[in-house]
């Protein structure tokens, strides 16, 4: 089920945003002794992440991985696991446990196996998971119409991620699955902008997964979803 949320102003969001984080991830410690969160990249998160990392948690417990990443070095400016390390992994946050979803393979779909290794060792269900959308409909990295989109979208599939060539985008991507997506206790949907609700809007009044793979997210009913909107 999808919830949106709407906000005044971006630092409204931030702040409910990261507190609601908070609160997840101190029940996941409480309940398992552990807790974990699947972050997104991009220009929206980073104050979120700056945000957060000065918290006061038991980070130690605390796993972070990437919904996706561009197959890129981690010193380029394109990898997420880069802007994950700039701006989360500080402060308090430094001493979380960062699992990446690059390898040193030449392409993502030749180190799906070693990224799906990695991944085993966060903690899951995760208890946060944070999502950011296009313009063109996508979230994480599945993308509208391209090629391994079926696999990734495939909730029959044992598959935790997947290589992903997008053709409305630059670089070959890795991406978790949309059942590793939805093998989390919380969704929480980040976008700005009127755009973005235009956006929104489109994909929540169509069914097309296809054409807008958010909805395969937006119109499921396994685990709840909330949306975060600013100007």
């Amino acid at each position: 089920m999808f919830t949106l949320k709407e906000y005044g102003s971006s630092e409204q969001l931030i702040e409910e945003m990261v507190s609601n984080i908070v609160t997840e991830l101190n029940k996941g410690i409480a309940t398992r002794g552990v807790a974990s969160i699947a972050v997104s990249g991009g220009k929206s998160p980073i104050p979120v992440f700056q945000r957060l990392s000065k918290q006061p948690l038991p980070w130690n417990k605390v796993y972070i991985t990437l919904v996706d990443d561009r197959w890129v070095d981690d010193t380029d400016d394109a990898s997420n696991e880069k802007l994950v390390y700039t701006y989360l992994l500080q402060n308090e946050a430094k001493l979380a446990n960062f699992i990446g979803l690059k390898t040193s393979a030449a392409t993502p779909f030749e180190g799906e196996q070693v990224a799906q290794q990695k991944l085993a060792e966060v903690p899951m269900p995760f208890d946060v998971l944070i999502l950011g959308m296009g313009e063109d409909g996508h979230t994480a990295s599945l993308f509208p119409h391209a090629k391994h989109l079926a696999t990734g979208l495939d909730m029959y599939s044992d598959k935790l991620v997947t290589g992903m060539t997008p053709l409305t985008a630059p670089l070959d991507r890795i991406t978790l699955t949309l059942p590793t997506i939805l093998n989390s206790r919380n969704i929480y949907l980040h976008l700005t902008g009127a755009s973005k609700k235009t956006v929104l809007d489109n994909a929540l009044n169509g069914k097309d997964v296809t054409e807008m793979p958010v909805r395969a997210v937006l119109h499921q009913d396994k685990v709840n979803v909330i949306g975060y909107w600013s100007k």
